[in-house]
């Protein structure tokens, strides 16, 4: 199983759980899970990432970082296509589009292989939203994506601040 994450997952985990100069244990075994090919991010997260102003736009900003979580894979234009059309909304105007971000591409890399791939993301799911307000677990749903949230890929993929040991590293 291949977990992909949105971008919120990595700046919520450092602003709310698990700050980089307070757990560095958790960006490490991040590390040690994507260099195993369990975790993933798409380049479009890793953009979105980096864009940012806090500590882990930067960490993300180095390269062996970078290297080491990026799916290397280009999206499937018709496969966001039909994530954009069918998961939000046709005739989405330039400003909903804005609100979507960079959401369809994260799930269109999922729906490549949905019985391979979760989306890991923090959204909740809010089935009565409507097009651009429409969340991450609402769409992958719809498209037969299993959506996760952090603290199930950290009990999926045995997060703890003793990895090390247990992975004998």
């Amino acid at each position: 199983m291949l977990y992909l994450l949105d971008a919120d997952t990595l700046i919520r985990a450092n602003r709310d759980y698990y700050p980089l100069d307070r757990v560095p244990e958790f960006w490490d075994w991040l590390l040690h899970q994507a260099a195993q090919g369990n975790l993933k991010l798409p380049v479009e997260m890793i953009e979105e990432i980096k864009e940012g102003t806090d500590a882990v736009s930067d960490w993300i900003s180095e390269r062996e970082h970078s290297d080491a979580l990026t799916l290397d894979e280009d999206v499937d234009m018709d496969l966001l296509r039909r994530v954009t059309a069918e998961g939000y909304a046709p005739d989405l105007n330039d400003q909903e589009l804005e609100i979507i971000g960079r959401d369809p591409f994260l799930i269109a890399h999922a729906l490549g292989a949905p019985d391979q791939r979760i989306v890991v993301t923090a959204e909740v799911s809010k089935p009565s939203k409507q097009r651009a307000n429409r969340k991450v677990p609402d769409v992958c749903n719809q498209f037969g994506i299993r959506p996760m949230d952090s603290f199930g890929l950290i009990r999926a993929l045995d997060f703890s601040t003793s990895w090390r040991a247990a992975a004998g590293v």
